[in-house]
C-alpha cells in the first residue's frame, strides 16, 4: 500500500513538473523509505523512471504534449490529450505488471551482475 501511494504521488508530481526536478527532490526522501520497507533500490528506480515519465503525458501540465504541439500546431491540444489514453493504459498496465512480478525488471541486472 506504501508503494502505491508513493508511486500516485509521483504521477501527480509528474503533471506539475518536470522529470528531473522530481527525482532529484523525492528520491533521498522515498529511497530510505523503500529500502527499509525491503524492496529492491534498481527496481525502485525503474518503477520511478516509469512513473516521472508517465506523469509527463498527464494532463493538466503534460510537459511532452505541449512539445507535441509544437511541431504540430494545427491539431488542438485536446485532441492530442486524447491521443495519449492508450499510452496511459499501456503505463498503468506495466506498472500493475512490475508490482505483481518485480523479477521482470531486475532480471537483466541480476544477470549482468552474478
Amino acid at each position: 500500500m506504501v508503494m502505491i501511494c508513493i508511486l500516485a504521488f509521483y504521477i501527480a508530481l509528474g503533471c506539475l513538473l518536470d522529470s528531473v526536478t522530481i527525482i532529484l527532490v523525492t528520491t533521498p526522501v522515498f529511497l530510505p523509505l523503500v529500502v527499509a520497507l525491503g524492496y529492491d533500490p534498481i527496481w525502485y528506480g525503474i518503477m520511478m523512471v516509469i512513473v516521472v515519465e508517465m506523469g509527463l503525458i498527464t494532463p493538466p501540465v503534460g510537459l511532452n504534449v505541449f512539445v507535441i504541439k509544437g511541431q504540430l500546431p494545427d491539431i488542438p491540444i485536446s485532441k492530442i490529450f486524447a491521443g495519449i489514453v492508450p499510452f496511459l493504459g499501456a503505463h498503468v498496465f506495466l506498472l500493475a505488471l512490475l508490482v505483481a512480478f518485480p523479477g521482470i525488471a531486475l532480471w537483466l541486472p541480476r544477470l549482468l551482475y552474478q
